[in-house]
């Protein structure tokens, strides 16, 4: 059995330019242009298990009493049809929540970790700091839409198998073809990335928020708009560009429209 990349698509959410963007100037137009960009999730099955890379938002996110707090609901806001829902996109393969063996998120936010309590049966893989980063989010009663209360409120169970990645562990291997990247602080308090080889696609850095999209590469590097500290996600994205370059890789952001639209989605096929 050869290793299979599926890209999931798990709908589309809003917001201005210059959460893409900041170091757009306030007083730019283009900083207030209301922009879309994918919601998405990777699955990765190989000889060795499937491998999940991010959860995407919950089903019940968007709903008038939903996960999301209203005023994040108006200025996020989330669309898709009932198959952009990530259970159902796994249904679409044949699969459920119990098939899949790891669950690795790339932090905690509510559109990358809504789904995570469907997988009590996997090994749910996150850094330690933005786990706990989130459940003082949660403690303090803080529910401003990134780490969502009411997400959180399910997935602190603790029959979840967590596997928490300490600060010093810079890349663990999960598989022969799949090594977890620690990049530390950046963009969240905690922030993991996935690099796979594949026979025929070759190298491939799943790199989530890390990079918002292929603009932020540069050059010049260009910053994202939302970071737990700015100076860190910069070195991030400096790390994953020399990565790619040394290893001949190709990077997928977290939300590159441009990237995701010129790429194969599950419905379509996979990549090897």
């Amino acid at each position: 059995m050869r290793t299979r990349l599926f890209l999931l698509d798990l709908g589309r959410m809003h917001m201005q330019r210059s959460g893409f963007l900041g170091d757009l100037p306030k007083n730019d137009p283009i900083a207030s242009e209301v922009v879309e960009f994918p919601i998405s999730a990777c699955l990765i099955d190989g000889p060795q298990g499937r491998i999940l890379y991010d959860a995407g938002c919950h089903p019940d996110a968007m709903k008038p009493n939903g996960r999301w707090p209203q005023d994040f609901q108006s200025q996020f806001p989330w669309s898709g049809d009932e198959s952009c829902h990530l259970p159902n996109r796994l249904e679409q393969l044949g699969l459920g929540a119990d098939d899949i063996d790891h669950v690795v998120l790339s932090h905690l936010h509510s559109d990358h970790a809504g789904c995570v309590e469907f997988f009590s049966n996997s090994q749910v893989i996150v850094h330690r700091n933005e786990f706990d980063a989130a459940l003082l989010a949660h403690k303090r009663r803080e529910d401003d839409g990134f780490y969502a209360w009411r997400d959180i409120e399910h997935w602190r169970m603790p029959d979840l198998n967590w596997r928490l990645v300490e600060e010093q562990e810079e890349e663990l291997s999960i598989t022969e073809q799949v090594t977890l990247l620690n990049w530390g602080a950046g963009h969240s308090a905690g922030m993991l990335g996935l690099e796979l080889s594949l026979p025929e696609s070759g190298q491939v850095i799943l790199a989530s928020d890390a990079v918002y999209s292929l603009d932020n590469l540069g050059p010049p590097l260009r910053p994202t708009g939302f970071n737990f500290s700015s100076v860190k996600a910069a070195q991030t994205v400096e790390k994953i560009r020399v990565r790619a370059l040394s290893h001949n890789a190709q990077i997928w952001c977290g939300h590159d429209m441009s990237q995701f639209l010129s790429l194969r989605c599950s419905t379509d096929g996979w990549y090897e």
